[in-house]
């Protein structure tokens, strides 16, 4: 339920609502527009009167949400949430950004050298995989701790906000000095490492399961802001089809779904989302086109030889050439509202 206030309430009345609305168990949730205020409320609201709640002079209308995301839904939070990156980057409402660099972490002259190219060509973070989810238990794990210490490295050369994924609860403390951390596919329904995550104050980049409906992906989002961190990226980065040319689906269409029921901030990865490094480049184009606030881009300095994904990673020469193609589509992309 939303509460939508009318242009400045009486500051008793609308701590006599608060008192009353919390005694029956609800948490409220404000969203502060130019001109409008809105509360939403959490919890069971079954029992609350509307018409009680609408004859109320501060009280302008009283909506139902039917979505069982809350914090999430952009009828609770009409305007665009604006995530803050390690008080360097900006995603959302408006702001852009590209994360790139390798699948994983394979040595610091990998890591250094790929996060200086991608930084000239114009990236906001650097991506890497310190530990690495793989389907078969002989593939390469990543460096796991040495790796994130590779990307710490690579963060004080570069001044590049570090982007990494996060397997198990027992590894959070190893992400202090991480500015985003990556919740996988396979851990998109980890319950208990969402809420877990709920409870961290800095960006989670939540990437959507390669079965998982819209509806699916929401809740999950839902899970971490439930527990206090609103400071949620999610991620478009492919489902899974009957068809098998490609690695995945990139479900372009997403973009502009999500965007008018959400307030957060989406980004795609087309990189998992083809496999096929040719593919990168128009795919990325694309998924700027839709509206997409941003894009996360596997580069390599050697493709060839990667321990993981190399057939879907770009040369930094390559990645050059998308920053710059990609700048080019912004200002014609998509906008919620436009």
């Amino acid at each position: 339920m939303i509460i939508v206030l009318k242009e400045n309430p009486d500051k008793k009345q609308l701590e006599n609502l608060e008192q009353w609305l919390k005694a029956m168990g609800l948490e409220i949730h404000y969203s502060k527009g130019t001109n409008t205020t809105i509360m939403g409320l959490i919890g069971d609201t079954a029992s609350v009167d509307d018409d009680l709640i609408r004859a109320l002079d501060i009280v302008d209308t009283v909506k139902r949400v039917q979505e069982p995301y809350k914090n999430a839904s952009r009828k609770f939070h009409p305007m665009d949430s604006v995530i803050d990156i390690g008080g360097k980057v900006k995603i959302g409402g408006g702001n852009f950004a590209i994360m790139a660099g390798p699948c994983s972490v394979e040595s610091e002259d990998q890591i250094t050298q790929v996060a200086q190219a991608v930084k000239a060509s114009g990236a906001h973070c650097l991506r890497g995989g310190a530990f690495k989810p793989r389907t078969s238990p002989y593939a390469f794990q990543g460096m796991r701790a040495k790796g994130i210490e590779l990307l710490e490295k690579a963060k004080d050369l570069t001044g590049l906000p570090i982007v990494t994924e996060i397997m198990d609860i027992s590894h959070l403390d190893l992400f202090e000095n991480v500015d985003v951390i990556q919740v996988g596919a396979r851990n998109m329904q980890n319950f208990e490492l969402l809420k877990e995550l709920g409870t961290v104050r800095k960006p989670i980049l939540l990437k959507r399961g390669l079965s998982s409906t819209l509806k699916e992906f929401l809740m999950s989002a839902e899970y971490i802001m439930a527990g206090g961190n609103e400071n949620i990226i999610l991620c478009e980065r492919g489902i899974r089809t009957f068809e098998t040319a490609l690695r995945n689906t990139l479900d372009l269409a997403a973009i502009p779904f999500l965007k008018q029921r959400t307030h957060l901030p989406i980004i795609v990865d087309p990189s998992h989302a083809c496999g096929i490094s040719d593919m990168v480049l128009p795919m990325s184009i694309a998924a700027t086109a839709a509206g997409a606030d941003g894009l996360l881009i596997e580069v390599h300095n050697d493709p060839a030889h990667a321990l993981c994904d190399g057939p879907q990673s770009l040369k930094p020469e390559e990645f050059d050439e998308l920053v710059g193609k990609v700048e080019a589509v912004r200002p014609f992309a998509y906008r919620e509202g436009s």
